[in-house]
C-alpha cells in the first residue's frame, strides 16, 4: 500500500480519485469521504448496491490445533461453537472488561481463522493479540497485503453472483467460502456495517483494482455505486452499529454499551468477571437512541436534562432513510428509557429530543 504525504492509501486509491472522490484523511489514511453525495450515496446502498473500499481495516490470521481455543479465550462471543464456514461478531476485551475493539472472526478451516479489525486498531490490537496469544498458535498481521472490497445492498447478491465463481446467495448471513471473483482468488463472507444484505470480498493487493472494476461493471445496470466513509457512517448509524472511538474504547464496557448480548458470561475470556459485575451491579449510564427535534446532533455535543449536562452525544446525523435527526448518546440509566424527553445543547442552545427505540432503521425482509 502506498503512503504519500504521511497519508497511506489503498490498493483502490487511483480508483477513487479517477472517480471524482472527494478524499479526506482518516485513521492515518487518505480516504474517499464521497462521490455524488453522502445523501445519494445512502440511498444508492438502501435501494439498489453500494461498493465500499475497506482495504484500510485490518486482518489477522491464526492457525494451529489451539487456534480456536485461543480465539474464544480472547473474543467475548462463543467463537468456541463457530463452525467451519462461519462468522461471528464479538468483542476483544481486557483485563478491566473495557473494549479494545470490535471484531468479526472467522473460521476458514477447522484450525485457521481470521479476525478483521478496525483500521486505527491495527497496530494496539496486534500487541494485544499477540501478548495473550498462547505459543503453539501462529498469528499473522496480513493488512497490508489483504484489500477488502464490499458490496452493500438489496441487489449485492445477484451483482457479485455474475463475477463469482458461485451463487453468493447460496451463503447464510455471516457465512464465508474460498472462492473465485472476477477471475482471481478470493474469500467472500456474507457480512457487512449497513444494515443491508451485503459481502465483504478479500483478494490480494494486487488483484483489487480488478475486482473493483468488474464489480462497478456488473452492476452498472442495477445501479450499483462508489460510497464514500460519509454514507458508510450514515447508514451504520441509521442500524444502530457502533463506532469504534465513538460508542465504544478501552473506557467502555459492553453492558454500558449495549452490547452485553455478545458476551458469553459462562465461558473464561478476558474480562468475563470484570463484564459479569458490571452486568449484576447493573451500569450507571447506558447508550441511548434519540431523534432531535429541531438540529443535527454531534458527536460530543452535551445531552441536558432541564438544563444540567448530564451524558453525551456519541454519534448523530440526519438519517436519509428514517429523515429524521437522530443521535447515539451516553445518559444515566434513569433517562434511558424510551419515551423519556431530553434535550441535546446545539449552539449553546438546548434543543428537545426524545429517547426511542432502536436501530433507527431496520430492513425489511421476506
Amino acid at each position: 500500500m502506498r503512503e504519500d504525504m504521511g497519508f497511506r492509501h489503498t490498493p483502490l486509491y487511483a480508483k477513487h480519485t479517477a472517480l471524482g472522490a472527494k478524499m479526506v484523511p482518516f485513521a492515518g489514511w487518505e480516504m474517499p469521504i464521497q462521490y455524488a453525495g453522502i445523501v445519494a450515496e445512502h440511498r444508492a446502498v438502501r435501494g439498489a448496491a453500494g461498493l465500499f473500499d475497506l482495504s484500510h481495516m485490518g486482518e489477522f490470521f491464526f492457525e494451529g490445533a489451539g487456534a480456536l481455543a485461543a480465539l474464544d479465550r480472547l473474543v467475548s462471543s462463543d467463537i468456541a461453537g463457530l463452525e467451519v464456514g462461519h462468522a461471528r461478531y464479538g468483542l476483544l476485551t481486557n483485563e478491566k472488561g473495557t473494549i479494545v475493539d470490535d471484531v468479526i472472526v472467522y473460521r476458514f478451516a477447522p484450525d485457521r481463522l481470521a479476525m478483521v479489525v478496525n483500521a486505527a486498531n491495527i497496530e494496539t490490537d496486534a500487541a494485544h493479540v499477540r501478548r495473550h496469544l498462547p505459543s503453539g498458535v501462529r498469528f499473522d498481521d496480513l493488512s497490508d497485503q489483504t484489500a477488502l472490497i464490499a458490496p452493500q445492498g438489496p441487489r449485492a447478491a445477484r451483482i457479485l453472483s455474475r463475477v463469482a465463481a458461485m451463487n453468493v446467495d447460496d451463503l447464510m448471513p455471516f457465512g464465508g467460502t474460498a472462492t473465485k471473483v472476477a477471475g482471481v482468488a478470493a474469500t467472500v463472507a456474507r457480512t457487512g456495517y449497513t444494515g443491508e444484505d451485503g459481502f465483504e470480498v478479500f483478494v490480494p493487493n494486487a488483484d483489487a483494482p480488478r475486482v473493483w472494476d468488474e464489480l462497478l461493471a456488473a452492476g452498472k445496470d442495477d445501479g450499483i455505486q462508489p460510497i464514500g466513509l460519509g454514507a458508510r457512517d450514515t447508514l451504520r448509524l441509521e442500524a444502530r452499529f457502533s463506532l469504534y472511538g465513538n460508542e465504544i474504547d478501552e473506557t467502555t464496557g459492553p453492558i454500558e454499551a449495549g452490547l452485553g448480548w455478545t458476551c458469553k458470561l459462562d465461558k473464561e475470556f478476558l474480562g468475563r468477571d470484570a463484564i459479569a459485575k458490571a452486568k449484576g451491579e447493573g451500569p450507571k449510564r447506558r447508550i441511548a437512541g434519540l431523534v432531535v427535534d429541531g438540529g443535527v446532533a454531534r458527536h460530543g455535543h452535551p445531552v441536558t436534562d432541564k438544563g444540567a449536562p448530564v451524558g453525551v452525544v456519541t454519534s448523530g446525523t440526519f438519517g436519509p432513510t428514517v429523515q429524521r435527526n437522530i443521535a447515539l448518546a451516553y445518559v444515566p440509566v434513569a433517562l434511558s428509557k424510551v419515551g423519556t424527553p431530553v434535550a441535546v445543547r446545539i449552539r449553546e442552545k438546548d434543543v428537545a429530543a426524545n429517547v426511542v427505540k432502536t436501530p433507527f432503521y431496520r430492513r425489511v425482509t421476506e
